[in-house]
């Protein structure tokens, strides 16, 4: 079947519609709200000294923001420029100036500064070495850099060697030719940013729809009957996007939020590209669903079992059963175990009554098509895959599924990441699929050299693995790091710091400096300057979350004269380790590596011709499981039964997740959220679990658990009754390490938790103490 293809953008009904407006006050004045104008002034303020280029920049490349692709100024869903502060926080990161070297004087002044005081600083100048003790960088030359990196690679065994890739606008050409020198080095264990973030995604769907992306288009957002936006803020991580919500309301979308946080920025927003918006902002959901975190699942299953109850008394169907019948398996055993389940466990679990619920399943049930979409509010947990599965559950039930306004989509955080498992930066994948015998020979064939058979580690395991006895096969020794900062995205900041000191070397590629780059090592840091993705000679491409493959041209500008592109760094580096196989591993340059693409991911067939500003391809068509037919060995996608996960929780304590700020991934921009006036320690809580407390609002208080203690001040949100939220990364000591979810490995960042206010616990605190409160917790990880 050939794949259909969306035609080119959308017209925007630019009528007024005053039924949408946030409010009368012209452009939200003094109410909570970004100020879009003031930080496009801060932001073309802080690009003053290379305007030209940052314009450049903004003009000719792909967006490295978020993961919704815009090329240039235009993307592929909606006519008209488009800009959104996201790509311009991260603009500096590409015009900066290099480091004074005066700072590579004195590491303790370095560590003297938080992330974002270091990334001011400027841009990595050339290679820097630092051993233990040494109070000062020393500058290497590039080749004194990679033949003391190529020695200990050529000391250890591969299976003591592990790269990590992060999210920072690298290219599908570095994401590829990173997992071709893993494995020709020896080593399964590379990891990237998307896979902490959406491995449980990819996961599900492959099991339940055979598909490894989102299986629609942004153009189907609008006109949709309804777009239920599930644990994910996309106007705070994809700003872009709340112009495609905006064109979904003016076309009749029902827009609905499942969240336990009544997000504010997905209530009203002002998008500073419609006039009519950012003079009255828009009213964005028309409901939201306050869930219990971790209570998606007992959710989804209220939804099917008032389904079943509707067929059951008469009155009506909401089961699409052709569709079913035809296009899935695993019903009957969906049906018989959600009738097993009681209301009362439901509700418990979900912390939404019967009554919402059954709402809920009914606006689903009465709508002809639907659009599921999906962040970390869903797959960062321990049962994260059987979310995702759940809500392809949904999907199937109702025939959502394969065709316009209809789909499931897991929206991705930030630029190109879509692409880096599709590369086989990954330890559980190759290009072009799993890392199965038959895929894994295919590859073989193609690269010319073997590939190891053992199972690669996630990164998260490869840091614990630095714990491991000196002996040990598997103990960590060599760490090399395109970008990523451990100490400020992983649960158990202490942890996390000790296992990078553990590590003999480590590695940093990086575009600047962050906290974890002044860690110590066991032998010695070397730190490698990395040129962005606009310097990257011959351009480079990237996939955004509705697998659309950009190609951005390389950018002419100032340079920072000793960086070098990534992708070469990798293949220099590698000729170094085995220079008798060199020839293997060679590539001249970008258009080689996409050429290579082409035959390593079949899905990627098209890539070789992307040359121009401007050129792109949609690979898989507008719609995976186009007409219900899915990739799977039957065509067929898998229903699946899922019980409810073990969530308990006793009086006086909470559930607590993390949310994001004015931040893009850890890096940091405002110590004040714009939406809602929060500060980065402020703990949200519910009004009403807060006065049985007795904390009023901005008294300072402490969370704690097993895992370690915040203070805070209490901030009063419309939170669900019995969870709390803090902010990511401050909030991450109250995470537990090392446990991971079944089937994607990701993390788990949620908790359970104890809230006090500060004087009672500094007042009775003593380890007998903290032990007796803790003593009975309910840890959800258990």
């Amino acid at each position: 079947m050939g794949k259909t293809k969306h035609t080119g953008p959308m017209k925007l009904n630019k009528k007024p519609q005053p039924s949408l407006w946030a409010g009368m006050t012209p452009m939200g004045i003094g109410k909570v709200k970004p100020k879009h104008i003031r930080d496009t002034m801060k932001v073309a303020w802080e690009n003053r000294d290379n305007a030209r280029y940052a314009y450049r920049i903004i003009t000719e490349g792909v967006c490295d923001g978020c993961a919704l692709g815009v090329s240039g100024l235009y993307d592929q869903t909606l006519k008209g420029p488009h800009l959104c502060t996201t790509r311009l926080n991260v603009l500096r990161l590409n015009t900066a100036p290099a480091i004074e070297d005066k700072w590579f004087e004195d590491v303790e002044q370095l560590r003297k500064m938080d992330s974002s005081q270091l990334r001011k600083l400027g841009r990595i100048p050339y290679p820097l070495s630092r051993k233990p003790g040494e109070r000062k960088f020393t500058r290497l030359t590039w080749d004194e850099a990679l033949n003391r990196i190529a020695e200990k690679m050529q000391e250890i065994d591969p299976k003591q060697m592990a790269f990590y890739l992060t999210a920072r606008g690298i290219t599908n050409e570095v994401y590829y030719t990173a997992a071709k020198v893993a494995r020709f080095l020896g080593t399964n264990n590379i990891d990237n940013a998307s896979r902490i973030c959406h491995s449980p995604s990819k996961t599900a769907l492959k099991r339940s729809l055979g598909i490894g992306a989102a299986s629609c288009s942004y153009k189907d957002w609008i006109g949709t009957d309804v777009l239920i936006f599930w644990g994910s803020v996309a106007a705070n991580n994809q700003p872009v996007s709340t112009k495609y919500m905006y064109a979904a309301k003016k076309a009749g979308t029902k827009i609905i939020m499942i969240n336990p946080y009544r997000e504010p920025s997905m209530e009203k927003y002002w998008i500073p590209s419609i006039a009519e918006s950012a003079l009255f902002g828009t009213k964005m959901v028309d409901d939201v669903y306050q869930v219990n975190i971790g209570g998606d699942i007992a959710f989804m299953n209220g939804v099917m079992k008032h389904w079943f109850e509707m067929e059951e008394q008469e009155r009506g169907s909401a089961i699409d059963h052709s569709f079913v019948k035809q296009h899935t398996k695993g019903f009957e055993q969906v049906e018989v175990h959600v009738r097993t389940l009681t209301w009362d466990e439901i509700e418990r679990s979900s912390g939404l009554s019967r009554e919402r619920i059954e709402e809920f399943a009914q606006l689903l049930a009465n709508s002809k098509s639907g659009v599921f979409i999906w962040s970390m509010g869903l797959t960062q947990h321990r049962f994260a895959t059987d979310n995702i599965s759940q809500v392809a559950n949904l999907a199937m039930l109702r025939g959502f599924l394969g065709r316009e306004h209809c789909g499931v989509m897991p929206i991705r955080g930030h630029s190109g990441v879509q692409g880096s498992g599709e590369m086989g930066a990954d330890p559980f994948v190759l290009p072009g699929g799993d890392f199965d015998p038959r895929n894994k020979e295919r590859m073989e064939k193609l690269w010319g050299f073997p590939i190891m058979d053992w199972q690669g580690d996630t990164v998260g395991q490869s840091l614990e693995n630095t714990h491991l006895r000196e002996e040990h096969e598997r103990k960590l020794k060599l760490f090399y790091t395109s970008g990523g900062n451990f100490l400020e995205t992983m649960p158990d900041p202490d942890f996390m710091q000790q296992s990078l000191e553990k590590i003999e070397l480590r590695v940093h590629q990086d575009i600047i400096l962050n906290t974890s780059t002044l860690v110590d090592a066991k032998e010695e840091v070397i730190i490698l300057p990395a040129m962005t993705r606009y310097e990257q000679p011959g351009g480079g491409t990237s996939t955004s979350t509705e697998r659309m493959v950009y190609f951005s041209p390389e950018i002419r500008g100032p340079r920072i004269e000793e960086a070098r592109s990534e992708w070469e760094i990798y293949i220099d580096l590698a000729g170094r380790v085995k220079p008798d196989q060199k020839k293997l591993i060679q590539f001249e340059t970008a258009a080689d590596i996409r050429a290579e693409i082409a035959q390593a991911n079949p899905n990627y067939d098209g890539i070789q011709h992307l040359t121009e500003k401007g050129d792109l391809f949609q690979w898989g068509g507008a719609w995976l499981c186009e007409g219900g037919v899915c990739p799977t060995e039957d065509g067929k996608g898998q229903l699946f039964a899922i019980d409810l996960p073990e969530n308990r929780r006793t009086e006086g304590q909470f559930f607590v997740t993390t949310r994001r700020g004015k931040q893009f991934n850890s890096m940091i921009y405002s110590e004040v959220d714009p939406f809602n006036d929060g500060e980065r320690y402020d703990i949200f809580l519910n009004e009403e679990d807060a006065r049985k407390l007795a904390i009023d609002e901005g008294v300072s208080v402490v969370v704690f658990n097993h895992y370690g203690q915040l203070q805070g001040r209490a901030k009063f949100e419309d939170v669900a009754n019995g969870n709390i939220a803090v902010y990511w990364p401050e909030g991450n000591v109250l995470l537990p390490k090392g446990v991971y979810e079944k089937h994607a490995k990701i993390p788990e960042y949620n908790s359970s938790v104890i809230v006090e206010r500060a004087d009672i616990f500094h007042a009775k605190k003593d380890q007998k103490y903290v032990e007796k409160r803790i003593a009975d917790l309910e840890i959800s990880v258990n």
